[in-house]
């Protein structure tokens, strides 16, 4: 999918849909633990008194130079689970984020859980 080594050179850049519109600010990548793949990208959004961090998946994402290209539409990611700008993502929150996006969620064999932040 990405090389790990590069994903620290993402952090800040542009978040885009499909039409180029611009969702907001890559702040960190989700990764799944049991493949240790990036699976997940958490999207600074909002204004300044108002700002969140949103989910999305990085299946099919495309990095560029200045942005990265999420496959989902700017509207859908705004309103995907999110957390406050200096929160986590607890493991009871971790279901929703697979099912708001309609993909499976599974823990791993001892029941740990699927996303760790780097």
């Amino acid at each position: 999918m990405f090389d790990a080594e590069n994903l620290r050179d993402w952090i800040g850049l542009a978040v885009v849909d499909q039409k180029d519109d611009k969702i907001g600010t890559l702040e960190s990548v989700y990764f799944d633990t049991s493949a240790d793949v990036p699976s997940f990208a958490t999207v600074k959004v909002g204004i300044l008194s108002g700002q969140k961090l949103v989910f999305v998946p990085l299946a099919g994402a495309l990095v560029a130079p200045k942005h990265v290209k999420v496959m989902f539409d700017k509207k859908k990611v705004k309103e995907a689970p999110s957390i406050a700008t200096d929160g986590e993502l607890d493991a009871a929150s971790e279901p929703g984020v697979f099912a708001y996006y309609d993909l499976a969620y599974e823990t791993g064999s001892g029941g740990e859980r699927r996303l760790g932040r780097r």
